[in-house]
């Protein structure tokens, strides 16, 4: 019983640690929202001042265009008067004009398009600050909660199927937060990656209209937005709570994962497959195996530094297997880390389903780890 109580404080322990640290980050990402707010208000200043400057231009550019072209017509009336040169000069003048003046008027376009797209992002950012603030003020009421109501929990939950079921309820809160964050990334500073591939477009439009210094300008400008914001964001997303789960279940999340994993490891060969049933199972579980089966690759591919890692799972009426297989450096079992949370957290995940994890490595030799979680008709309906 005593062993119990302290894994159950392990546990909590874990949590309050887990959800300090998604404090600290969402007030990061606030924090980085304002400072995206300076900057493309700063940009926004800029563009309202180019774009007074490319209309005064326009307008110099279509009198000299108007002057050109009446002195065109005037030519072409009194063809035999004037010399050839003179022709050629009178029609090379007025195209000039005509072509500067176009592009000159695409260009202003490209930034009132601009404007009004940060235009709409400022207001974007302004909500999800005010929304990241208040999920920040949430969570402090959570930590307040946990820190002076669940500390000593162990002194007052005295059957082990109790303290299962409370364990499982503190990890489903902390994955709706993810979900709920993941959201607001995803409606927030993806848009702004959005953005900056549609500044991609311009440059191109920009760069065949023959404007080349505007073009490397413009450039230079998103080039590294795109190769720091895009990736990192991603990541932010994908770490927290894949959002197809809630919409497409576990298969396709999986198949999606290991998708995204491919592309950015070239080096590693991950395959899938599934047999059984393909009905959604119940929430609990899916998160459950999800996160199981992501440790495990994860694992394979920082720790044991596999090629290979092979992934199955067997969806049955009552069970759920999944078996992860690599061929990595592998370890020694006889040795302990304690320090080692993510197998602790795996263990912890699997005992609280009431499921069974073996894991066999060898040094040298790669690492298996089976995945058991019984089924229960009653969770079907259970909310935890």
């Amino acid at each position: 019983m005593v062993n119990n109580d302290r894994k159950l404080d392990y546990i909590i322990d874990q949590m309050v640690n887990t959800v300090e640290n998604s404090k600290d980050e969402v007030f990061g990402i606030a924090e980085d929202s304002r400072r995206q707010y300076e900057s493309l208000s700063k940009e926004l200043t800029i563009l309202r001042e180019a774009i007074k400057e490319t209309i005064k231009k326009n307008e110099e550019l279509d009198k000299q265009s108007a002057e050109s072209r009446k002195r065109l017509a005037e030519v072409s009336r009194s063809f035999s008067l004037y010399s050839e040169e003179t022709i050629k000069e009178a029609y090379d003048t007025a195209h000039k004009y005509q072509a500067a003046l176009h592009v000159n008027r695409d260009k202003e376009k490209i930034l009132r398009k601009r404007r009004d797209e940060i235009e709409i992002r400022l207001r974007s950012i302004e909500q999800m600050v005010e929304r990241a603030d208040g999920l920040a003020g949430k969570i402090s009421v959570m930590l307040n909660y946990l820190n002076d109501d669940f500390k000593h929990v162990s002194d007052i939950i005295q059957d082990a199927q109790a303290k299962q079921q409370f364990g499982l309820k503190i990890i489903e809160a902390q994955e709706e937060e993810r979900r709920r964050l993941s959201r607001e990334i995803h409606d927030g500073p993806a848009q702004m990656l959005a953005n900056i591939m549609l500044r991609s477009e311009i440059v191109d439009r920009i760069y065949r209209k023959g404007d080349l210094e505007s073009a490397v300008a413009e450039m230079r400008n998103v080039r590294f937005l795109i190769k720091e914001s895009l990736q990192e964001v991603r990541r932010i997303i994908y770490d927290l709570r894949p959002m197809a789960l809630d919409d497409l279940g576990l298969i396709p999340t999986i198949k999606k994962y290991i998708s995204t994993l491919k592309d950015q490891h070239k080096d590693q060969k991950i395959l899938f497959s599934h047999t059984g049933s393909s009905e959604r199972l119940p929430s609990q579980y899916e998160v459950a195996l999800f996160r199981l089966i992501q440790e495990s690759i994860q694992n394979a591919i920082k720790h044991a530094e596999a090629t290979e890692i092979k992934v199955r799972l067997e969806i049955a009426l009552h069970k759920v297997i999944a078996l992860i297989a690599d061929n990595g450096k592998g370890f020694d079992q006889q040795q302990k880390n304690e320090n080692s949370f993510g197998l602790i957290g795996m263990h912890e995940r699997v005992e609280m389903l009431e499921g069974e994890i073996r894991i066999k490595s060898q040094l040298g030799k790669g690492t298996n780890v089976m995945i058991k979680i019984p089924i229960k008709k009653a969770d079907s309906n259970t909310e935890i």
